[in-house]
């Protein structure tokens, strides 16, 4: 509470400082020599000023610590320096200021500087860089603008940017033209002679305007073009970036989210980053020929119009703060839409069978109307934007024309300048009112570009890729006291100080009741989640020092449900190794036991699988998935319920072709299927994530265990379904 009374006070003090110095200064009068150049005398004044209330500031204890800042003095130079820069401008402009040194020490002055301070330092905050750099260098350091990101993207077609920047000048510089030839035009028209010299204006004038269309339309065609070529690279860096992230990232985040940022999202920036391109070549080109145009024909006029800038820059940092905001919610509800969508329709199947269509259908319609809501405002923020922009243009362009009619009576500037002037006027506001009527898109872009970029710069949560790759691998794993929980349930550890081992020409089977960790070892293996605890060894290196391409070609896994892609059967079988041959393609099918089936589709090898396979059974997508890890020649060989869907002929063979002809390659076999585990080398049963007992299966069933027991509920099981089953049978 003291603080904040210290603050407050530091302000009364300042104010009564100020106020002495400005009476004090501006009622002693100066030498003669300093009142014929008024200018040099306020910038004394304001130099004492600035210096005295900097002292007090620094020496006062209760000043606040942003007026000790390089912000505070940037304040304090503003205020006391302000004055004297516009007497300046004015000496400059060769008007007479010497009148305007006795009025601002008045009270009326004094209020009228103070508003002014207030406009000028959001100006001054906005667009001027800090020359006390210290704490902004550090920030500017530490990551980019979105636009400065944005921009990025340009600096490989530097080269064709200077062509089009090249073209976008000399376009420019012909629509110039028009306005000063018509202002010669109208002199000699009123003056009615030099007929010549009119239709000479008339020829140069047509030739430049011609020029300048056709240089536009050469700069728009490679511009167009480059454009496409930055969309598609910002596009392909986004999708690359997301690809490299850890699996708990996909855990976390909605697929339909991840699709809208690479699509809808990407779309969104990229158009926008165009158009702040095109803006900034072609607009600013022509302002600033504009200006220099206007300057050449009238200092006042352009002076007078320059004035009035700072209402048409001030108003879009309202508005466009604003629409940005609802921007991003707009975005964010696009996204979660897409979710919705997504979801139901990779879902399909199930959506159908449970006929829940009206279900899905009413929550995404309730999606869409949040969006619809959100788009209400978004629009209105982006009308107000508009309206205001146009509304302020509009009242600086009246005044412009009333005072440039007065100078045109007292003979100030002649008609023929007026004309030009009027007209250079006119597209300079034209291009200050479309910069200002783009601010609020670029805004968009940077609310949208903020989403992406988080995926760009988002650094994967794993460890550092190791730089092992050995010609040859063994493939002796083991976990030594594993302890893991998903980073979705951090707070419940799926495995509990697991150890086993998988030794390298062995079968072993991985047995144990739903949710006891089985599928967590096989993902922990792939690396796809790091343990909090204890170590995964291969071949005595631990797992995070391999190359994550070679532990992945070295390691193949086939889960319960594969997923196979929108390609024909041999695609899928190639994924990951598209060098095969048909040869390996069509033994990696026989020993999965798949070639009879494929060869019995019409197109064979080449028939679509469908979306996630869905244009083939799920026996027949298993043993598909089979053959795909098996063409890899994988040293270890993860079967994860691989067989969940085939028929015992179809196991037998699976089970044949892989477990009693494994040679030298680590078979790691996770089932329900008695027979598959009969034929493992060891058996390891795992309950609640932690291992229970380990043997061969002969071994643990005469041990009466845990096992034993299990294998008899599996038992008792499977024959109470098959009795149900018949007696189905029966009844019908």
């Amino acid at each position: 509470m003291k603080a904040v009374m210290a603050s407050y006070l530091s302000f009364v003090v300042l104010l009564c400082v100020d106020v002495c110095v400005v009476r004090t200064l501006g009622g002693a009068r100066f030498s003669p020599q300093l009142d014929q150049q008024a200018w040099v005398t306020l910038w004394a004044v304001g130099l004492i000023r600035a210096a005295l209330l900097l002292l007090t500031v620094f020496s006062y204890p209760g000043s606040p610590a942003w007026l000790r800042s390089s912000e505070g003095v940037q304040t304090v130079l503003v205020h006391s320096l302000l004055y004297p820069a516009y007497i300046t401008f004015l000496c400059t402009c060769g008007c007479s200021a010497l009148e305007l040194l006795w009025g601002w020490h008045t009270w009326e002055g004094l209020l009228q500087s103070y508003a002014v301070l207030a406009l000028s330092l959001l100006l001054w905050k906005r667009y001027v860089p800090s020359i006390l750099p210290e704490e902004k260098i550090k920030t500017q350091k530490k990551g980019k603008t979105p636009l400065q990101r944005l921009l990025g993207y340009v600096k490989p077609y530097r080269g064709r940017f200077t062509a089009i920047i090249s073209l976008v000048i000399l376009s420019s510089l012909g629509e110039m033209a028009v306005p000063h030839y018509t202002g010669k035009i109208t002199d000699w028209i009123m003056k009615e002679d030099e007929p010549e010299a009119f239709s000479n204006a008339i020829k140069i004038m047509s030739i430049m305007t011609v020029m300048s269309a056709v240089l536009e339309f050469v700069c728009d065609l490679i511009y167009n073009i480059t454009m496409s070529l930055i969309h598609t690279s910002i596009q392909s860096q986004v999708f690359q970036c997301v690809l490299k992230q850890e699996i708990a990232f996909f855990d976390k985040t909605e697929t339909g989210k991840i699709v809208s940022r690479i699509t809808t999202d990407t779309n969104t920036m990229s158009e926008s980053l165009s158009d702040e391109l095109s803006l900034l070549m072609w607009y600013f080109c022509r302002i600033v020929f504009l200006l220099s145009s206007m300057l050449y024909l009238s200092v006042r006029l352009t002076t007078f119009t320059i004035l009035g800038l700072p209402i048409i820059w001030i108003i879009p940092e309202f508005t466009g703060k604003f629409y940005q905001k609802h921007s991003v919610k707009v975005q964010d509800s696009l996204a979660e839409a897409n979710s919705v969508a997504t979801e139901t329709f990779s879902s399909m199947k199930t959506v159908r069978s449970f006929a829940n269509e009206d279900g899905e259908t009413e929550r995404y319609r309730k999606c869409l109307e949040h969006t619809y809501s959100l788009n209400k405002v978004e629009a209105a923020a982006y009308a107000a934007s508009t309206w205001t922009n146009s509304m302020s243009s509009l009242a600086l362009k009246v005044s412009i024309l009333y005072y440039g009619g007065q100078l045109v009576a007292g003979n100030d500037v002649s008609s023929g300048d007026l004309v030009s002037f009027v007209l250079y006027e006119l597209q300079f506001n034209s291009a200050i009112e479309a910069l200002m009527s783009y601010y609020p898109r670029v805004k968009k872009a940077i609310g949208a570009s903020e989403k992406i970029f988080e995926y760009v710069e988002r650094q994967p949560d794993i460890p550092p890729e190791g730089s092992l790759a050995p010609e040859k691998l063994k493939g002796h794993v083991r976990f030594n006291n594993v302890t893991f929980a998903y980073p979705t349930r951090a707070n419940e550890n799926i495995l509990k100080g697991v150890n086993l081992e998988l030794e390298p020409g062995k079968v072993t089977a991985l047995v144990g009741p739903a949710d006891a960790g089985k599928s967590t070892i096989v993902r922990l293996l792939e690396r796809f989640y790091q343990p909090q605890g204890g170590e995964i060894l291969l071949d005595e290196e631990k797992l995070v020092n391999y190359k994550d391409e070679y532990l992945h070609e070295k390691i193949s896994v086939v889960s319960q449900e594969p997923v196979l892609f929108a390609r024909s059967i041999k695609e899928n079988i190639k994924y990951g190794r598209e060098n095969a041959s048909d040869e390996e393609v069509e033994k990696a099918a026989r020993l999965a036991s798949a070639h009879e089936f494929i060869n019995g589709f019409p197109n064979g090898y080449d028939t679509d699988a469908g979306e996630k396979g869905n244009k083939v059974s799920g026996g027949q997508k298993q043993r598909i998935a089979i053959a795909r890890a098996l063409i890899h020649k994988p040293q270890i060989l993860v079967l994860d319920d691989a067989t969940s869907d085939l028929d015992d002929r179809n196991v037998h063979m699976v089970h044949q072709a892989l477990l009693n002809k494994s040679s030298e390659r680590t078979i790691l076999l996770i089932t329900h299927r008695m027979s598959g585990v009969e034929l493992a080398d060891n058996v390891i049963f795992l309950r609640a994530g932690e291992v229970v007992e380990q043997g061969t299966h002969d071994e643990l069933l005469q041990k009466k265990g845990a096992y034993a027991e299990f294998v008899q509920q599996q038992n008792t099981g499977f024959h109470r379904k098959a009795n149900g089953t018949a007696d189905a049978e029966l009844s019908s």
